[in-house]
Order: structure tokens, then C-alpha cells, then sequence
């Protein structure tokens, strides 16, 4: 069976009806929707079945990063089946062990956002000064819960052009009654002898234990630290929406991400815990056991 024509279509749907759903989470729960529908009869076939439909939403103006780093981690840690059960003629029992793995993925990505802001809680002292870039749900979560438990902060977000980004999350964080300050992007090397703590999303977590993350992110981690090396690397998928791609002349375009190396991050808030940037391999590694 070829996948749902509409997978594409449903994911978007996902993002629209549900705004407060991260990207990555939408996009495992259109995968794991296909999974149940899906009757492949080989591993082979049901992955090409998966893998046409991550392409599908990547051809959507989502985030690339976060929907390839998601749905990567989905289809790897559902086929981690016992031998025995892979041996089996019957294709069936997999695809039904498969579901079940899904599920219980889905269940720790729909929490990941909640342990991420418990893990950051003990890092949030009264009267600090926090520096963020962009707009990030789950660092939204974690400031927003930090002033609910009573921490008196300030939080100094930076415009984030081209798409000022961070007027959104300023928005957000005077609305939950929290001291918030718009800068200029480039008032960043001004502010930060007063900041304490620089805390920004990540669209996506490299085996490096660097991040993928709005463009700009870079600039705000190396104003100590000397810059090592170029973005040519990065992904076009990954730095312009499919649209961008399709349609214009990159040479002209404002990329939407850049690549913050390891050497330039302290410690990495995730689901799994707080890891230092070089544990991050080893952790993804154990994730699939």
C-alpha cells in the first residue's frame, strides 16, 4: 500500500489546528498515522512508504531540520525488534510490534518539553538576567515556568531578523507577566556583560553536539570565543523554505539557520537530561537500545 496521498496535507493541518505543537511532534504523529495504515508486507517497502512521506512534509515550508531530525529518531527506535520477530514470514506481527513502539515514542516526545523545562529549573536564579534569540516554545516553557515557581528574571530577546522572530517571543513573555526586553539583534556584544544566562531553542541536535538553530544563533555564541569555521556545510533544505528554494535565487536569500559548534555550547537541556555537547552521540546511541 503507498502512502496516504494526504500525509503532507495532514501534518500541515496538525501544525495549524494545534499551535502550541512542535514541528517534531507533528510530524512523528503523521508517521506514526501512516504506520497504522499501512499494510507493507517487507521492512523495505514500509520504509520507503515512510521515507516518501517525510519527504512529502519536508517539501512543506515547516522547518526541515526539525522534521528530519524527528522522524529519523521515530523510524529508528520503532525497528529496534528482537531478531525472532523480524525472522517471521508473517509481516503483520512487525508492523503491529512497530505501532507499539510509536506509541510509546510519541509518548516521550509529548512529554520531552515539560522534563526539559524541570531539567532547566535549578539554572534560574531571582534577579538574573537571561539573553534568548528567536522564538522557542520549549524555552518559552521553561522561563514561563521558572516565573510561576516564584523567580524574579529579566529576558533581554533579540528581534531576530529577517522574520523578527523575537518580537513574538517578547509578546508571549509580557503576556505571562514576565520583564521582557526587544534589542536589536546587533546589541547583542553590548548587553552581555550584564547577562547570566544565554538560553535559545534548536531545531535540531547534531551527533557533534552542536545545533541547528535560527540564523544569528552563531553570533550570539561567539562573542567570547573566535569563529573556527564556515556554514557551507549546512543543508540548502536546512537554511531556506521549500518555497525559497523552488521559486528564487538563493544567491539573493537570507538563509533562516546557522550552525553553532559544540565548543561554543556549555550544556544541552534535554528530554534525556542535561548533557555536556560531547555526550551527545553516545546518548542517541543509548536511546535505541
Amino acid at each position: 500500500m503507498s502512502p496516504k496521498p494526504d500525509a503532507a496535507k495532514s501534518f500541515c493541518d496538525l501544525l495549524e489546528s494545534e499551535s502550541n505543537k512542535s514541528t517534531g511532534l507533528a510530524a512523528i504523529e503523521t508517521l506514526h498515522d501512516v504506520l497504522n495504515h499501512c499494510n507493507a508486507t517487507t521492512a523495505a517497502e514500509l520504509e520507503n512508504n515512510l521515507v516518501s512521506v517525510v519527504r512529502a512534509m519536508e517539501k512543506t515550508d515547516y522547518s526541515s531540520t526539525s522534521i528530519r531530525s524527528a522522524t529519523d529518531l521515530f523510524r529508528r527506535f520503532i525497528s529496534l525488534a528482537p531478531a525472532e520477530l523480524l525472522d517471521q514470514a508473517d509481516f503483520s506481527q512487525v508492523l503491529e510490534f512497530y505501532r507499539k513502539r510509536g506509541i510509546n515514542f510519541i509518548d516521550r516526545v509529548s512529554r520531552s518539553r515539560a522534563l526539559i523545562s524541570k531539567y532547566a529549573r535549578p539554572f534560574f536564579r531571582n534577579n538574573m538576567n537571561i539573553l534568548t534569540h528567536s522564538y522557542s516554545k520549549v524555552v518559552l516553557e521553561a522561563i514561563c515556568d521558572a516565573h510561576s515557581a516564584g523567580i524574579s528574571i529579566h529576558v533581554w530577546v533579540t528581534e531576530s531578523q529577517p522574520d523578527a522572530s523575537g518580537r513574538r517571543m517578547h509578546e508571549r513573555l509580557t503576556s505571562c507577566g514576565i520583564n521582557s526586553t526587544l534589542v536589536l539583534d546587533s546589541c547583542v556584544g553590548y548587553l552581555m556583560e550584564r547577562i547570566q544566562m544565554v538560553l535559545v531553542g534548536a531545531e535540531g541536535v547534531m551527533e557533534t553536539g552542536g545545533i541547528i538553530n535560527k540564523i544569528g544563533t552563531l553570533n550570539v555564541a561567539i562573542f567570547v570565543k573566535e569563529y573556527p569555521l564556515n556554514q557551507a556545510d549546512i543543508p540548502q533544505e536546512f537554511k531556506y523554505r521549500t518555497s525559497v528554494i523552488e521559486n528564487k535565487d538563493l544567491a539573493l536569500e537570507h538563509p533562516e539557520v546557522d550552525y553553532t559548534p559544540p565548543q561554543y555550547i556549555n550544556l544541552l537541556i534535554t528530554d534525556l537530561g542535561i548533557l555536556p555537547p560531547a555526550a551527545v552521540g553516545e546518548e542517541l546511541i543509548k536511546l535505541y537500545i
